[in-house]
């Protein structure tokens, strides 16, 4: 696991080899045991790295191919390298360290762009062709591992895992997106390709970009997930013994490392699947760790308990608590673009915890995608059902009658006859983001309104819900979440979380063979009446405990509601409401309506506040170069 950066000279006329190294030491964080720059006439590029296989200086980067053509810096892990290595060996190709680097360079002077196909892992990665002129980037299928790049027109670009490098540019402006304001508090994320600065995109997983000295990039898609293909087993047994067998596989390939391995457990059927699988082979206590809330209602300390016991595991634990301000504040400076899924706050802590005593932990992420284990899809397949067989005048008369009542039942009501009325995919789309249109105007500047005038954030979803029009309901939600919630929200918190500690993090649910897989899988095995992950519940009986298997979804949840009323009430006047920057982007009177209501106990608001409160630490981050003080 690495930090990568680099340029096109002609991006950067006056860098050189000290801008090369400022944007190493911005990503320090992910790669501290060593920093490697390469610079010709025609790019630059950085490295720092986090030594995992073969820790010798014969890992280090940029590495070179053997005769000298090619240059790559490399972030990620592949995991069937060992594999890759024996074929080159019989094609006439030697080696000169044991890492799995130097096994990319060779299959790409072999194979080009094709050898995408033949990783199996987590990565992003670079390779400079210095004979052809060629600048190739690329992103693993899934998204695991982060690749931003900065286009100035024809062949002036600039790449890094981070955002942060690239500022060190000049010529790379921080000047905000106006519209990826508006997606941040849509769906507490900025979708890809879009980045919170104008100018800077995500490149996509699954793409790769491609650049010849002299001409604009090219951006080609070169995986998707197929849920057309359908399995070949003969039955819900069979498929699930072989979900089984590709699950246990693909773990134990990510318990290859030269360096000490754990795993984050929460309790879950996921994290406890794959810890489980991890004491089957591992020789010594699995290390396992855990989060906790002082809120019961969040806290999931007592079933990872279990299962630590259950699995003998050389178990940790963290409660979260009096350093809540203190953490919201640091949280900018690694996600470097607003970032509001308030899980980050758990998820930085586990990484803490792993960190003192491993440098690699397995977790569970990628669960609910493949599988259909949010508790938004049982609510949505009941709208579905609302919207197909129930007559359209009396969806609507249910719908004025419940309309501002007060009461649950008025309340699930209206939500679930107001979803059954809307198109398939924008109920989806109102399911997957967090504020409404007429909320959102009140809560933009005038200015900011002006700026998104005519903008739909939907169109993030709809893009992809389109690419499934036909197929069953469970499959387009699946399919829009993992192209977008998955590699734009679950991912991205897992990367900059773990990295912000410098520890290397790997979901074997992840693994691209069992997502293939989990997409021929019929919907009807995956949600089965109201059992959620169904096929992975059958894949895992008699190996978890049933009040593991079958108890109801809890999610990485954190007591936001009561955080503002208390730890983070303070925190929130000064860098929320005490800072006139601010207004330029938001409604300093809605802001303040918002947080007295929440703080009196009449409402609600802690996500939006969440969000509110992480954009303005993150404009102070970097669009201010004022760290907030907390008092």
């Amino acid at each position: 696991m690495c930090g990568i950066a680099g340029f096109t000279r002609s991006c950067a006329p006056g860098a050189d080899e000290k801008t090369l190294q400022r944007m190493g030491e911005a990503m320090l964080h992910r790669g501290p045991d060593a920093g490697g720059i390469f610079i010709d006439q025609l790019v630059g590029l950085a490295h720092r790295r986090l030594s995992i296989i073969d820790l010798s200086p014969q890992g280090n980067q940029p590495m070179f191919s053997g005769d000298g053509r090619y240059v790559i810096v490399f972030n990620g892990e592949i995991y069937n390298f060992l594999e890759l290595r024996g074929e080159l060996e019989k094609k006439g190709c030697s080696f000169r360290s044991r890492t799995d680097t130097e096994v990319i360079l060779a299959l790409y002077a072999l194979e080009g762009a094709g050898c995408l196909a033949r990783l199996n892992g987590m990565f992003a990665f670079a390779i400079w062709d210095r004979e052809t002129g060629t600048l190739f980037l690329a992103r693993d299928r899934i998204g695991k591992k982060p690749l931003y790049y900065y286009h100035g027109g024809s062949d002036r670009v600039a790449f890094a895992s981070e955002i942060k490098p690239m500022l060190h540019l000049p010529g790379v402006m921080r000047e905000l997106e106006p519209t990826a304001l508006a997606d941040y508090l849509k769906y507490l994320y900025i979708p890809a390709p879009k980045s919170i600065f104008k100018g800077i995109c995500k490149l996509p997983a699954g793409h790769y970009l491609e650049l010849r000295i002299g001409s604009a990039p090219r951006v080609v898609e070169y995986w998707d997930v197929d849920f057309s293909s359908r399995t070949e087993c003969a039955g819900e047994n069979q498929a699930a013994e072989e979900l089984l067998e590709l699950i246990d596989r693909s773990t134990a390939c990510r318990m290859i490392a030269d360096v000490p391995l754990g795993a984050f457990l929460s309790g879950g059927i996921d994290s406890s699947a794959v810890v489980a699988l991890m004491a089957r082979t591992s020789t010594a206590p699995v290390k396992t760790c855990s989060i906790g809330f002082a809120d019961k209602r969040h806290d999931e300390t007592p079933y990872a308990r279990d299962i630590a016991a259950m699995f003998h595991t050389d178990h940790a634990e963290y409660r979260v608590g009096d350093d809540l301000a203190a953490t919201a504040t640091l949280l900018p400076r690694f996600f470097d673009e607003p970032f509001a899924d308030s899980s980050a706050v758990p998820t930085f802590h586990v990484s803490r915890l792993a960190r003192r005593t491993v440098t690699v932990a397995l977790a569970g992420d990628g669960g609910d995608e493949n599988f259909g284990g949010y508790e938004k899809y049982g609510t949505e397949l009941l709208e579905d059902r609302a919207r197909r067989f129930v007559p359209r005048l009396l969806l609507k008369a249910v719908n004025g009658v419940a309309r501002g009542r007060r009461g649950t039942l008025m309340r699930k009501a209206h939500s679930l006859s107001r979803s059954a009325l809307a198109d398939p995919g924008r109920a989806f789309y109102g399911t997957n983001s967090f504020i409404d249109d007429d909320a959102l105007e009140r809560l933009l500047s005038p200015r900011m309104v002006a700026e998104c005038r005519g903008y739909d954030p939907a169109q993030h979803t709809l893009k992809y819900w389109d690419k499934m029009r036909g197929a069953d309901h469970l499959t387009c939600m699946l399919y829009t979440d993992i192209k977008t919630y998955l590699p734009g929200d679950i991912l991205v918190k897992v990367d900059r979380m773990s990295m912000a500690h410098s520890l290397e993090v790997r979901a074997p649910l992840l693994d691209y063979r069992i997502v293939e897989f989990a997409a021929s899988l019929p919907s009807s095995w995956k949600i089965k009446g109201n059992i959620k992950k169904h096929i992975l519940k059958q894949a895992f009986g008699g190996k978890l405990p049933d009040g593991i298997l079958h108890r109801r979804k809890h999610g990485f949840t954190v007591p936001l509601d009561a955080w503002f009323r208390l730890d983070l009430c303070r925190l929130t006047e000064q860098c929320l409401l005490e800072n006139p920057a601010l207004g330029s982007y938001f409604s300093v009177l809605e802001m303040r309506r918002i947080f007295d209501e929440h703080r009196a106990g009449r409402a609600n608001h802690g996500t939006l506040l969440w969000s509110l409160l992480s954009f303005a630490l993150w404009h102070r981050e970097y669009l201010e170069g004022v760290t907030c003080s907390i008092t």
